[in-house]
């Protein structure tokens, strides 16, 4: 019987910034640099971010991030999963957490920027299970043609 817990993280253990590093790693590999967006762990240690991990068995799985916009807008950042973990429905909990976590804080709508490629599809196969649909770019976001940008209302 495994045990997934997530938990905040204060992003200040070792396991987590590699992790982190790993994720920005993949991005710059299949996005162009001008395109990624992802967050490095100085980024991610600010007040509008919460951030948490997800650990299976008691070890380091994935993590993902929820930024404050102002005016109910919330982001979906730094979503990620360790590739030795990937089919074990953390990415699933951790988007359905995230989004319980919005909910409990009043925000009415939740976003999120990812890539248009064929490595980004299971990611949006995911978002559209919770209901997100596309949508245009949001928050300081601008036109960009490796992006795709999805949208959800929260009741």
């Amino acid at each position: 019987m495994t045990t997934l817990t997530i938990k905040e993280d204060d992003l200040m253990g070792s396991e987590i910034a590699a992790l982190l590093q790993r994720h920005l790693d993949h991005m710059f590999a299949i996005t162009p640099a001008e395109s990624v967006f992802a967050l490095d762990i100085a980024a991610l240690r600010v007040p509008e971010i919460s951030f948490w991990s997800a650990y299976l068995d008691g070890e380091l799985a994935g993590c993902v991030a929820l930024k404050d916009h102002g005016n109910g807008l919330g982001e979906i950042k730094s979503m990620h999963t360790l590739e030795k973990h990937r089919g074990k429905r953390i990415a699933y909990h951790l988007v359905k957490h995230l989004i319980d976590e919005a909910q409990n804080r009043g925000l009415k709508r939740l976003s999120l920027e990812t890539g248009k490629t064929e490595h980004f599809m299971p990611a949006q196969k995911l978002y559209e299970r919770f209901g997100f649909t596309a949508s245009g770019p949001f928050a300081d976001y601008g036109p960009d043609p490796h992006s795709y940008f999805m949208t959800l209302a929260l009741a």
